[in-house]
């Protein structure tokens, strides 16, 4: 038992991990998590400012970029330029849009795609060919795709993608491993745009709701990402980390 606790406590020593959205929330804390377990790091955001933070805060040797994750060249440049690493992980993405279908902006609909589908498409495209053999793609879903509410129609959509694309690219990529991880309600900045307050009381009511007792955190999130990166058998699968929130 000893062993295989140091041997987990160090295992991803010599491994080289992208987060894409690693700068804040699930991404950073899976960031972290990795870093604790001897990987080294690269971690992306829409935003210098918010790279260069979230580099201060990691282990030295941490390498940040900023990257519009819509703009293909940009993408293209980026995994040119970074050279080969073991896994990427995928958690980027705007605020969700919760509107009713009559008062979407049609736009700003497509904005959401932009990122959280077609910049991990575009991602996968141009990164792939830069993984190790053995490395893994890990992607972003949510429960919206499982049991939408009202008000959810864009997100469910870009959730049902989402995990159609990653049946679809386990398939196209094999042997390479392509899973993604499908989120309940977590504490994390998407939901800083909601007075804090009334944050606070969604998470509390949310939680009281939930089989497990509370809403989710980064580092739950950063967990399952670490549990698809390391081990060597599952591809094409949706890890669901919820709470229970599909059961209730």
């Amino acid at each position: 038992m000893k062993t295989e606790q140091i041997e987990r406590g160090h295992s991803f020593k010599g491994k080289r991990v992208v987060v894409l959205g690693g700068t804040s929330g699930i991404g950073f804390a899976t960031a972290e998590a990795a870093a604790r377990e001897g990987a080294s790091l690269v971690v992306v955001s829409s935003q210098k400012e918010r790279a260069d933070r979230a580099v201060s805060r990691l282990p030295e040797g941490t390498k940040g970029y900023a990257v519009d994750l819509t703009n293909e060249e940009q993408v293209r440049h980026f995994f040119s330029e970074i050279g080969e690493f073991d896994h990427l992980v995928f958690t980027a993405g705007d605020p969700l849009m919760i509107e009713s279908l009559d008062a979407i902006d049609i736009d700003t609909a497509h904005r959401l795609f932009n990122v959280r589908y077609w910049g991990a498409f575009m991602a996968i495209k141009y990164g792939s060919r830069n993984i190790i053999q053995g490395g893994s793609i890990t992607l972003t879903s949510g429960v919206a795709g499982v049991r939408p509410q009202k008000g959810f129609t864009v997100a469910a959509s870009i959730c049902g993608a989402v995990e159609s694309l990653t049946r679809a690219l386990a398939v196209e990529l094999s042997p390479l491993r392509v899973n993604a991880v499908c989120f309940g309600l977590m504490r994390t900045e998407l939901w800083d745009d909601i007075p804090e307050e009334d944050r606070n009381a969604m998470y509390e009511n949310a939680g009281k709701s939930l089989l497990v007792g509370r809403v989710g955190e980064p580092k739950d999130g950063a967990e399952a990402f670490l549990y698809l990166m390391r081990e060597q058998y599952s591809t094409g699968q949706i890890v669901v980390v919820d709470g229970g929130s599909t059961l209730v």
